[in-house]
């Protein structure tokens, strides 16, 4: 997926969950949308350079000029690592990458897909419905932005929506469909992902029971740079930081 057009800038301060002050190149600051409502305190330090989605010419509706779509990020090497954390953005690059194979799912890897975004199940809904000659499942998808020492970890914040989805997928298998949740990293070189067990371990114990009940698993590193998100290759999902594997 790509951005229309991108801005550079640098933060200053996060005022809430959905707004944040930048100072754009020309010195003046501006009051932005950010498109991802987590913490994401290790990321929005004052001074870090960030990518903004420039709306100008098509503001539509919209309050604000641009949206907060990536940062860089200091890590320990001296070097920084760029993060796209636009958290609409993991299911339009798994959306592109179903459509053009570069996900081939377990259980349907020779198959073409009929994929339907935003489809409701019980109490949820879920990102993606797909359906292939008498076989049908869910995905839900979790964009991921927290990296430790070149691992990625995942909720960077409780989350019992993301328990929740867990628990409706074991659900839908058990009703017959196939169950996928897939964690798509939003930066690169990242060795694996697991679940992040010292801010939300009911998270991870929700994982493992998942899989032990045939829900799969899988975790996609992406191609980043300020103006897109690509799906680039599947990585090692760890499980409770007990077995590691790639479907």
């Amino acid at each position: 997926m790509k951005y229309e057009k991108i801005a550079e800038a640098k933060f200053i301060k996060r005022e809430n969950r959905f707004v944040a002050e930048v100072r754009l190149p020309d010195g003046e600051t501006a009051k932005v949308h950010v498109k991802n409502t987590g913490r994401c305190r290790e990321l929005l330090l004052p001074g870090s350079t960030v990518y903004l989605e420039d709306y100008d010419g098509r503001m539509g509706n919209r309050k604000m000029r641009f949206s907060l779509v990536a940062v860089r990020k200091a890590v320990k090497d001296g070097s920084d690592l760029l993060i796209n954390m636009d958290s609409q953005a993991p299911n339009k690059a798994v959306g592109e990458a179903l459509s053009d194979g570069r996900i081939r799912l377990p259980g349907f890897e020779d198959q073409n897909l009929h994929i339907q975004p935003e489809v409701g199940y019980g109490d949820s809904r879920f990102d993606f419905y797909i359906e292939a000659e008498g076989k049908r499942g869910f995905i839900e998808v979790k964009g991921v932005t927290l990296e430790n020492d070149g691992h990625a970890r995942f909720p960077d914040a409780p989350t019992e929506r993301g328990i929740k989805h867990i628990n409706e997928l074991v659900r839908a298998h058990e009703e017959g469909y196939e169950a996928y949740l897939i964690f798509v990293v939003q930066m690169e070189g990242m060795k694996d992902v697991s679940p992040n067990d010292e801010t939300h371990p009911q998270f991870g114990e929700a994982l493992a029971k998942a899989e032990a009940a045939g829900v799969k698993i899988l975790a996609y590193e992406c191609a980043v740079t300020p103006d897109s998100l690509e799906v680039k290759k599947q990585i090692k999902f760890i499980c409770n930081n007990s077995a590691e594997h790639i479907h």
